[in-house]
């Protein structure tokens, strides 16, 4: 059995999650996510995550994306 855990309770998201769950589409995550100064993303080897809680903080605080 295999066991899925909602989008909102996971901690870090793939590219097509974070569209879903923040509503931003998939290229823009991509060219947000590419600069070294990103806050938001976790890279596993060539694996780009999205920390959720820090995604949030970054729409919060942003007045354009």
């Amino acid at each position: 059995m295999k066991y899925e855990v909602p989008v909102w309770e996971k901690s870090n998201l793939t590219l097509e999650e974070a569209a879903a769950y923040s509503g931003i589409g998939i290229n823009k995550l991509r060219d947000i996510t590419n600069g070294d100064d990103c806050a938001f993303v976790l890279w596993v080897g060539s694996k780009r995550l999205i920390k959720r809680r820090k995604l949030d903080e970054y729409i919060e605080h942003a007045y354009s994306i």
